[in-house]
């Protein structure tokens, strides 16, 4: 995964959180490089942003940018967690409390939320706490950023589903958390993490799921996958 020193199995408490920035600290790209899109707007009008954390974003922002229609561009950053503008050294030591978190932004006329969140569910597995496979630490845990009532009530509703899915299929309770995006900015992360499946075809993925379908009524166009842990972890050094 992309920050494989943290194994902290804990949420800081915010007093614990390195003090951040002002700003980001670093620069990044304009365009997507597999859609040619921007990658911070501005984003076309009526369209929609939802976030995702669900384990190591290399792969999971792959799995989202592969959506056959509706998704204009996605890319790669930080939620969740306290410290402002956060920069790699401090997110692996597991002290701002963010989550590895994928944006997307999707035309609802063509793609609806619910089919995200399918994707979202049965892209990992989100039973595991603080952990995806190999993947361990507060960063890589399970969260939905909802942007309206709408999208909460999607995410609940769904959630209880999966729920069913999953139980029915020997797997244990939930742990995915849902929460307010407004109360949770998301941090851009840098230039090496964007598209990182794209510049970097064969590199870690961390992404598998448990083989348990949410429900057959949506379009089953799901794009590839790859097996948690197909890789090793790259050390923090090479980052």
């Amino acid at each position: 995964m992309s920050f494989a020193r943290n194994r902290d199995l804990r949420l800081p408490a915010p007093e614990e959180a390195p003090p951040g920035r002002p700003a980001l600290a670093y620069e990044i790209p304009e365009k997507h490089t597999v859609l040619g899109t921007a990658l911070q707007g501005p984003y076309p009008e009526d369209f929609e942003v939802a976030d995702f954390a669900l384990g190591c974003f290399w792969g999971a922002e792959r799995r989202f940018w592969q959506l056959p229609a509706g998704v204009w561009t996605t890319l790669t950053g930080f939620q969740g967690g306290y410290t402002p503008h956060p920069v790699d050294d401090e997110i692996r030591t597991g002290r701002t409390g963010h989550a590895e978190t994928v944006r997307v932004v999707f035309d609802p006329a063509e793609i609806t939320y619910e089919r995200l969140l399918q994707l979202f569910w049965e892209s990992h597995d989100p039973t595991q706490g603080f952990r995806q496979g190999n993947d361990v630490g507060s960063h890589v845990r399970s969260i939905l950023f909802t942007h309206s009532p709408a999208q909460r009530a999607a995410a609940e509703q769904t959630r209880t589903r999966y729920q069913q899915a999953l139980s029915a299929s020997g797997y244990g309770e939930i742990t995915t958390e849902i929460l307010a995006a407004e109360d949770h900015p998301f941090y851009p992360a840098r230039a090496f993490h964007q598209q990182y499946l794209d510049k970097n075809p064969a590199g870690y993925c961390g992404i598998g799921g448990t083989g348990v379908e949410l429900s057959a009524q949506f379009e089953t166009n799901r794009g590839s996958s790859c097996p948690t842990g197909i890789a090793p972890a790259p050390d923090a050094k090479d980052m």
